[in-house]
């Protein structure tokens, strides 16, 4: 069984890390993944999104009146006040991970973890930040799992969370018809190309 209170915290310790060496000029870097963000903001939503669960402000989530909330509370936090936010809910957020076998959370900072990656231009995080949320989203595949068996991991995981165009999961040349493909996305189909490490 996966620890995910484990995955957690080694998402947040790395993107932690990541966030206290960026530059000004890094943090005001808009991110492809989410291009109405800078990574400043996403690194407010990684603040704000566990802030708002534990406190269970979840009106509107996960939609984008409840990130544009959290993410403009916090515009003019510096960059080490939302780390220090972020480090400071890890404890209540793995505390609240018992028996959850999908936690939203611990997802959500696995692909915001990636999207920070590949808008800095640096290479997929570790294996073993993003890995265990694919293979638990793998069974969704169904009957579709064998013509992706030659994607790899770290491209479905980013499909899963639409993190690929269509023209980027069309030219993995599985077979599929773009109607399914598209169905596995679970924020619907993006036709803005995305970094690929």
């Amino acid at each position: 069984m996966t620890d995910w209170g484990e995955v957690y915290r080694a998402n947040i310790d790395a993107v932690t890390a990541l966030a206290e060496g960026l530059s000004t000029e890094q943090l005001s870097t808009r991110v492809p993944a989410t291009p109405d963000w800078t990574v400043h903001d996403l690194l407010a939503h990684l603040a704000g999104s566990p802030a708002d669960a534990l406190s269970g402000r979840m009106d509107g989530a996960p939609g984008p009146d409840w990130t544009e909330r959290h993410v403009g509370e916090r515009a003019a936090h510096t960059t080490a006040g939302l780390v220090a936010e972020v480090r400071g809910s890890v404890d209540a957020v793995v505390a609240s991970l018992d028996g959850n076998d999908r936690p939203a959370l611990v997802w959500n900072a696995a692909v915001h973890h990636a999207d920070l990656h590949e808008a800095l231009a640096k290479g997929a995080p570790p294996q073993q930040m993003w890995r265990p949320v694919v293979e638990a989203m793998t069974p969704s595949l169904g009957e579709h799992v064998d013509a992706l068996a030659g994607v790899s991991d770290y491209e479905k995981f980013r499909m899963f969370f639409s993190r690929r165009s269509r023209s980027q999961t069309a030219a993995w040349g599985t077979g599929l018809d773009q109607g399914t493909l598209d169905g596995f996305s679970i924020f619907g189909p993006r036709d803005d190309d995305q970094p690929i490490p």
